[in-house]
């Protein structure tokens, strides 16, 4: 099954430059594995506001306590809420006639 997830940032006041750049490196690092394992399909930024992180993600899972684990595992997670919407396959989807 596929999900959209809107993943919103909001680093805590205070917190250091290098500990942003060291979170934001195992992020990258963590979608790498994720992407490879094919639990990751896409990531898009949408437009955001000054200081705001937002991520649109294509995530694949077998149903909902797996993809909560795959957003557990990514370490942005203990600066992020998840949006997540359930993805059902729509019958003019042209991937659907490559199969």
């Amino acid at each position: 099954m596929e999900y959209l997830v809107t993943m919103t940032t909001n680093v805590p006041e205070g917190t250091s430059e290098e500990a942003v750049d060291d979170i934001r490196t195992r992020e990258a690092a963590r979608a790498r594995e994720l992407a490879a394992q094919g639990n990751l399909l896409r990531l898009w930024r949408p437009p955001v506001q000054p200081g705001e992180w937002r991520t649109l993600g294509l995530f694949a899972a077998e149903d909902g306590d797996q993809l909560e684990a795959v957003l557990a595992s990514m370490p942005l997670r203990v600066w992020r809420t998840d949006e997540v919407v359930p993805l059902s396959p729509h019958p003019s989807d042209p991937a659907r006639f490559h199969e």
